[in-house]
């Protein structure tokens, strides 16, 4: 299938399939006349890239783990290293929350300082 019906059964845009493309998350042929084309399950492929997308790893981070995807959904089978991943993963957003708890209060500190409002 070409880029356009691609993007039409998956909702995702002409652009964004070409940066998947670029990242190494799915392969096109191309075409004696240069088009791209995408095998049958490539919709699958990039309905696996968009949930792994929402549950917040990066693309890099998808390369790695999208051997492992079955399903659109997707389901995760074991893959060397994949546990590892997603507990690194896990760990920094903790980090992540940790820092942005501190930031907020401190911000909540400046408020009540300045306003004498709670936060």
């Amino acid at each position: 299938m070409r880029i356009g019906e691609l993007s039409r059964h998956t909702g995702v845009s002409t652009r964004l399939l070409r940066y998947y493309e670029e990242q190494g998350l799915i392969r096109a042929e191309r075409s004696a006349n240069g088009y791209r084309a995408y095998r049958g399950d490539a919709v699958a492929t990039v309905r696996q890239i968009r949930a792994l997308l929402a549950a917040g790893l990066s693309t890099e981070v998808i390369r790695d783990v999208l051997p492992c995807a079955r399903g659109e959904v997707p389901a995760l089978e074991p893959c060397p290293d994949l546990l590892a991943t997603l507990r690194r993963e896990l760990d920094a957003i903790d980090a992540r929350i940790d820092a942005l708890r501190e930031t907020r209060e401190s911000l909540a500190d400046f408020l009540r300082a300045t306003a004498g409002a709670p936060a």
